[in-house]
């Protein structure tokens, strides 16, 4: 049975470890990685993340990456191409747990360490460090349908139909309109974590002339605040993600009220770490962690100064501000901007 453990935040969980740090020794192990999502900022945040970590660790050789655009089905398959390639670790962003079982137990029989990173996977053998996606969907949903004063229509902007993360955010956006019944859902769509598909669903919608008093996105939403300013519509309060863009648009973009709820992807630093210290004998005390998410809202004085702390404009817009976890990552900001593994 898996435990779970919620930390705040950040992960502050060196004392969750049997022990912590990493082998002196050089360029030991081959991880591989799986991630089914290009040409998203927060992906493509979380794989360089995951090379600057394997870097910076100074144990990891090679790194084997299968990253692309694809279903379970082909996520399926390029597992299985790592345990052909017989890699020590596979660090992995699951398109949909069910989907990828097999290929997760298949490889923990073959002595391959599995870590899921981001969404939760149904494979017991496998280790899980996460963002509490749950809490995410909550606490942004929570704040948005009190900023409509508990009533209206709200634009529902999911993520990937079929993805953990998605489905989990669904429960706690579904938990936070229980607690408001007269704030109800004016249109559902799954952007696919895609910026051009969820800008054009945006003005998709406004087209319609459908009434609407928010606008709740699963992490794309930079793109949604332009659309809004580009139709010269109302801009009513907007809740998305701790990306850069839009952190920098809660402070500059005049009328503008939203929320920014953490979601690092910096996660899949987290992950190596965690797949190092596993190969290296230190297995954790839990198997799954979870990271709890904090909102930075510019509706308050105290929720201003955060975003200011927390705004850099020299990263893309697209990328989350969180670009380190303490105690999980140690590579630099020029080391995750380069993006470079072992190697190159």
């Amino acid at each position: 049975m898996k435990k779970y453990l919620t930390m705040v935040p950040l992960l502050a969980s060196a004392a969750l470890l049997a022990s912590v740090g990493v082998s002196s020794a050089a360029g030991k192990y081959t991880i591989g990685i799986s991630n089914t999502v290009q040409g998203n900022g927060w992906r493509e945040e979380m794989v360089c993340a995951m090379k600057a970590q394997a870097l910076a660790s100074g144990e990891v050789t090679k790194l084997n990456i299968a990253h692309r655009n694809t279903d379970a089905a082909g996520q399926l398959e390029d597992i299985r191409n790592l345990i052909s390639a017989k890699v020590d670790a596979i660090v992995v962003n699951p398109a949909d747990p069910a989907g990828i079982k097999a290929g997760l137990e298949e490889a923990t029989k073959a002595g391959i360490v599995v870590v899921a990173v981001d969404q939760a996977v149904t494979e017991p053998s496998a280790y899980i460090i996460s963002n509490n996606q749950e809490q995410y969907a909550y606490l942004g949903a929570k704040w948005l349908f009190g900023q409509m004063g508990g009533k209206g229509e709200v634009f529902y902007m999911r993520g990937a139909a079929g993805a953990s993360a998605d489905s989990d955010r669904d429960k706690g956006f579904k938990k936070a309109l229980a607690e408001f019944p007269d704030v109800k859902v004016a249109q559902e769509v799954f952007t696919g974590w895609q910026q051009d598909q969820a800008k054009q669903q945006m003005l998709s919608f406004l087209a319609t002339g459908t009434p609407f008093n928010g606008v709740w996105t699963s992490g794309i939403d930079n793109v949604i605040v332009d659309a809004l300013v580009e139709s010269q519509a109302p801009l009513v309060p907007v809740v998305g993600a701790d990306n850069a863009g839009f952190v920098g648009q809660l402070s500059s973009v005049k009328g503008l009220v939203g929320a920014a709820v953490t979601n690092p992807g910096s996660i899949g630093g987290a992950g190596v770490t965690l797949a190092l210290q596993i190969l290296d004998g230190k297995k954790p005390a839990q198997q799954t962690v979870l990271v709890d998410p904090q909102l930075w809202d510019n509706a308050t004085d105290e929720g201003k100064a955060k975003l200011k702390a927390a705004a850099d404009p020299s990263l893309s817009p697209e990328w989350p501000v969180s670009i380190s976890i303490p105690d999980w990552t140690t590579y630099t900001k020029d080391q995750i901007v380069a993006c470079k593994g072992p190697g190159e």
